[in-house]
């Protein structure tokens, strides 16, 4: 965030499109941020298992699970023995009930 407000002028006084651009620019850093704190792993998406392999409705912990690990669905789908679930008609279904859009690499 320093270099956010050198960045910004570092000054208080500032025009309020400034103000705006650089409001946006701490948000990007900031989700960018969050999303390179996801560690990728698959088991995590165990809560879903049942709901991806069959017509059981998913679970709050497994949306909140898909929401957590979908940065990594693409580097699950790279995965061989993983394509057949992560891909699967029955887990874009389960993403979709969740509220969580599949990647455009699936």
């Amino acid at each position: 965030l320093t270099y956010i407000y050198i960045l910004c002028g570092g000054k208080v006084k500032m025009k309020m499109s400034y103000v705006v651009v650089c409001a946006m620019l701490v948000l990007v850093v900031g989700e960018a941020q969050v999303s390179m704190a996801v560690t990728c792993n698959p088991t995590e998406l165990s809560p879903c298992a049942s709901a991806i392999t069959s017509s059981n409705p998913p679970s709050a912990t497994c949306c909140s699970k898909i929401k957590e690990q979908r940065p990594c669905l693409c580097q699950y789908v790279k995965n061989p023995n993983l394509r057949k679930f992560v891909s699967s008609p029955n887990a874009r279904k389960v993403a979709t009930t969740c509220g969580t859009p599949f990647p455009s690499c699936i």
